[in-house]
């Protein structure tokens, strides 16, 4: 099992980071050249929605991302004589897993008070989408949006939202030693 761990700033810039990144990480692992520009997109949309989060609520924390290659056959295995789990460090056996880790607030304040988790100007309610980009939208389109395009592109996917962040983890099975079409044929 390798584990690439990647700390980003919340700047927009550094998602082409880690976008090329994952892609890297996850073509070494032996993730299907077909399953490249899903992994591509949806790291993309996972971190995009990190950066918009911690740009309104708290742009001074990092972003910490990991990249799990978890090869290897299901079950145990020997090392030097001792059993070791193949599920290390959360990674499912034969997968490749990208977990996102945000610092913005996700889930509604315990005092009570209406939960807005990225708010947006009433003043900008007139204008057309498209037309500008509010705080922790995209013209005008809920942040909700990018976690369900998340869901359409990874072959697993869990969000965690949380008072102090949300942790999304997304897994795609890996190809290891057969082409695109044995896969394909198999799956």
């Amino acid at each position: 099992m390798a584990i690439v761990q990647l700390t980003i700033s919340a700047l927009p810039a550094h998602v082409r980071t880690a976008r090329l990144m994952a892609t890297a990480v996850a073509r070494r692992a032996g993730i299907a050249e077909s399953a490249l520009d899903e992994v591509r997109l949806a790291v993309g949309e996972a971190c995009s929605r990190a950066v918009e989060a911690h740009r309104v609520y708290c742009p001074e924390q990092p972003i910490q991302l990991k990249l799990i290659d978890s090869a290897g056959p299901p079950g145990a295995s020997s090392a030097r004589g001792r059993t070791v789990p193949s599920r290390v460090n959360g990674g499912d056996p034969g997968r490749f897993q990208v977990v996102i880790s945000d610092r913005a607030p996700a889930k509604e304040p315990s005092d009570g008070a209406p939960f807005e988790p990225f708010p947006v100007d009433p003043d900008l309610a007139h204008l057309e989408m498209g037309s500008i980009t509010p705080p922790g939208g995209v013209s005008g389109m809920s942040p909700d949006v990018g976690l369900a395009v998340i869901v359409g592109l990874a072959d697993e996917v869990n969000i965690e939202p949380k008072t102090d962040g949300t942790v999304v983890t997304m897994s795609w099975p890996l190809n290891r030693g057969g082409s695109d079409d044995e896969a394909a044929a198999a799956g």
